[in-house]
């Protein structure tokens, strides 16, 4: 098959287009994504960064759904240790909330419905004592603590698009998909792609389509493909906060909140600053604009306020990010309530009419499973494909073991002369490709330009040769948050790199 030529083309390079591609590619089908901006840059990147089960989706008799997610907890966990890791929460009980055995019984469903063997079960906690409780208000004097993961999420897109492109696969980034339309009795989709930098247009085939670009499924399905009964999704924003470290620890925090609702509150970067969120608010204007109201910064605010004793209030919120959940509708629910679930809309006729399969809803935690049941979707179109595989494969650089100290030590008796700290944040995010970025050096100098804040030419490099980086912003607030941390002479340098 030529450049031109492929079984499978998917629209939308978040974390279910880009894992749908690779699962099929896999499998022996010739794939391609195809991004509009850049990888993740949508709700893949915009999430509260949680691999899990969902705890309060028990209130809503999803069993099914949280007991998939507790499965697939390990299972990513295992196949990129340095970007997904252990977490405990704690839940502060008091008055008025939930009540305690309500708590209690829901985490020994949450153990029961989990397959653990790396993660410890659920127990309760007296807060009145350690530095668990030492946060919250004199009233918190018990509670409880559970497991689940933590993870870079547009990271995580970004190495599944890797493994893509190392078993054949392709992807593109700022190109735009400007019309689908089946062709030869209706057996191809004939699709034109334009490049939204230098507006050059081409024309690809392929035997199956995928629609994957989330928030814009239903855009694609009216506008791109021209269907008559587009797909119906309700956008419901989630946003979040990030402010300076508010506790000492590495444990986080669920807060049931006034309304019902739970709020998380979550050591970030290395535990230098606090994630607090989420919302759930109808989003009524474009996915393409979403950012958190006052409101919604006030709503985090006071949930913080009214159980920990460090106040907080926007003055001391550093960044912020929202996004857009395309959820499945269900009509007369509230936004929070809405299941997290997905499903697929199936369109064409085995030996006949190409395939559109168009992805619905889904949850970070779920995108290799969602991604395994795409591609089983277009089994009856394009018989003889491999079978599954993805569960117990590796992402690039996470054979780097599940041991993160030991790694590191590992890396830093090696390259004794890097300073520990870049040593550390290599194998924190790069994990065993670490070792190809510094390859043979010997000294700093040999990792090229210094940008500055121990910024390195060789990682940026890498960066753009194999982790799609076309920009500076791609780097700073999507393959990392090396934005909160470097300096405007570093982040200044850095832009100017990538516009040379």
């Amino acid at each position: 098959m030529s450049e031109k030529n492929y079984d499978l083309l998917v629209i939308g390079g978040g974390i279910n287009g880009v894992g749908i591609a690779r699962d099929a590619q896999g499998r022996g089908l010739k794939s391609m994504v195809v991004e509009k901006s850049d990888l993740g840059s949508g709700t893949s990147s915009a999430s509260t960064k949680l691999i899990h089960g969902g705890l309060r989706y028990l209130e809503t008799y999803e069993f099914r759904m949280v007991a998939e997610a507790l499965s697939e907890r390990e299972v990513i966990m295992k196949s990129a240790p340095h970007l997904v890791w252990p977490l405990r929460l704690v839940i502060p009980h008091a008055p008025g909330t939930r009540p305690f055995w309500m708590v209690r019984l829901g985490l020994y469903l949450y153990d029961f419905l989990g397959t653990r063997k790396l993660l410890p079960g659920s127990k309760g906690l007296d807060l009145r004592q350690g530095a668990k409780g030492a946060p919250l208000k004199d009233h918190y004097t018990r509670g409880f603590e559970y497991s689940d993961c933590w993870a870079q999420d547009a990271k995580l897109v970004a190495l599944n698009a890797m493994d893509l492109v190392q078993r054949g696969g392709r992807v593109r980034t700022r190109t735009r998909v400007v019309d689908a339309k089946r062709v030869e009795n209706e057996t191809l989709w004939c699709v034109t792609l334009e490049d939204t930098t230098s507006g050059q247009r081409e024309q690809v085939l392929a035997k199956a389509l995928v629609n994957a670009a989330g928030p814009w499924a239903d855009f694609v399905d009216s506008q791109v493909v021209g269907n008559n009964k587009p797909t119906k999704l309700r956008l419901v924003r989630g946003s979040h906060i990030i402010t300076r470290k508010l506790y000492e620890g590495d444990h986080a925090y669920l807060l049931q909140n006034d309304d019902g609702r739970v709020i998380f509150v979550i050591p970030y970067e290395d535990g230098k600053f606090s994630l607090i969120g989420t919302t759930d608010v109808e989003h009524e204007g474009q996915a393409d604009k979403v950012e958190i109201s006052s409101a919604e910064i006030d709503y985090l605010c006071a949930a913080v306020n009214g159980q920990f004793n460090q106040q907080i209030s926007p003055a001391d919120v550093v960044w912020t990010y929202a996004g857009v959940r395309p959820l499945v509708e269900e009509d007369g629910k509230d936004a929070s309530k809405v299941s997290r679930d997905y499903d697929f809309n199936v369109e064409g006729a085995p030996g006949g009419q190409a395939p559109l399969v168009t992805v619905l809803g889904g949850k970070l935690t779920a995108y290799r499973e969602l991604s395994q049941d795409g591609v089983d979707k277009l089994e009856p179109f394009l018989p003889g494909m491999g079978p599954h595989w993805t569960r117990d494969a590796v992402l690039p650089g996470g054979d780097i073991g599940l041991d993160m100290t030991a790694a590191k030590q590992v890396f830093a008796d090696k390259y004794s002369f890097l300073p520990r700290e870049l040593g550390d944040r290599l194998v924190q995010s790069y994990g065993s490709l670490a070792y190809d970025i510094v390859g043979k050096a010997t000294t700093l100098a040999d990792l090229g330009l210094h940008l500055g804040d121990q910024i390195y030419e060789v990682e940026l490099s890498h960066l753009k040769e194999r982790e799609f980086v076309r920009e500076a912003d791609d780097m700073l607030w999507r393959r990392s948050k090396l934005g909160l941390h470097l300096s405007e002479a570093t982040i200044n340098a850095i832009q100017a790199w990538f516009r040379g």
